[in-house]
């Protein structure tokens, strides 16, 4: 809903716009966090619909409620869960090759291709291995590759961020 990604159009205008696109019937809206980094808090690097009404989101085990980002996710969950959605947590990493503030570490913010699935991985045994079997089930059939892609999460972003199209100019 930020004027740099939508200018002079409504909530409803980009609803009605993107249901259309995507065929869909509803929208569920998250809030997301204004100003708190480059992406006011992409929905890409916390949760995904990986099939009809079914969720995959990332979420810290022992939430920080005096961190905004946790409490958004947080917010997010419950709102997807009372909209009925199916949904499937991945922890956050326990710990993480990289220790700055803004790293972004998301199972989440992986892309689906074809035949395969290109994901992160952290460097914590216990959690990749979560993730991987996490998006095994969700897209059975398709080859669940690994990375290490901690020079994106440095800048803030991850292998959904980094493989977007480019429109024809």
């Amino acid at each position: 809903m930020n004027d740099n990604r939508n200018p002079g159009l409504s909530r409803n205008e980009i609803e009605a716009r993107l249901l259309g696109a995507y065929g869909a019937d509803r929208m569920i809206w998250a809030d997301g966090l204004w100003g708190e980094d480059i992406t006011d808090y992409h929905i890409d690097a916390l949760a995904r619909f990986t099939g009809p009404g079914r969720v995959l989101i990332n979420l810290p085990d022992e939430p920080d409620m005096n961190d905004p980002f946790h409490v958004s996710a947080l917010k997010t969950h419950d709102k997807l869960a009372a909209e009925g959605m199916d949904i499937d947590v991945i922890p956050e990493p326990f710990t993480t090759r990289v220790r700055s503030r803004d790293f972004v570490a998301s199972y989440a913010n992986y892309y689906a291709c074809n035949d395969a699935i290109i994901a992160a991985q952290f460097g914590d045994e216990e959690t990749d291995q979560i993730a991987k079997d996490a998006l095994e089930r969700h897209y059975p059939g398709r080859e669940i590759v690994m990375l290490n892609v901690d020079a994106l999460g440095e800048i803030g972003g991850g292998i959904h961020c980094a493989t977007q199209q480019m429109p024809a100019v």
